[in-house]
């Protein structure tokens, strides 16, 4: 009896190497000088190699922009861009949020009316024990 290596899973067939992220691009603008880019700027030296490394798919800008508040901005595969202004935040708080750019999808925030939602709806609509007659017991 021969035993063989285990065969590495590729990433093609169905799993958590599947999945593919919504977001393709990040972009972090940050001011040098202004007290409002601190946290970003202490993201940017200490977190963002890591987190970078953690999503290749996924491409990072940094760039400066004098004279502004720091800000963050999500680019999407359905060409949508989402940004979120990170002023006077720690770096963990700046963290927080372009880890929440990073699993958004780039659709627009609605409100939805009803609870269930079918491209394909009911004639009769949805069951219900509390519709029709009653069971007699």
């Amino acid at each position: 009896m021969t035993i063989r290596p285990l065969q590495k899973i590729s990433s093609g067939r169905n799993g958590l190497g599947a999945f593919v992220l919504q977001c393709k691009k990040m972009d972090f603008h940050y001011c040098d000088w202004a007290g409002s880019s601190r946290g970003m700027n202490g993201f940017i030296k200490s977190h963002l190699p890591q987190f970078a490394a953690a999503h290749p798919q996924i491409e990072f800008t940094v760039s400066p922009r004098p004279s502004k508040h720091p800000v963050i901005i999500g680019h999407y595969i359905n060409g949508r861009q989402k940004a979120i202004c990170v002023r006077n935040m720690e770096p963990l708080q700046v963290m927080r949020k372009a880890e929440l750019l990073r699993d958004a999808s780039g659709e627009r925030l609605r409100r939805t009316a009803k609870p269930v939602q079918s491209t394909n709806p009911s004639v009769r609509g949805i069951w219900s024990p509390f519709h029709g007659n009653g069971m007699a017991v």
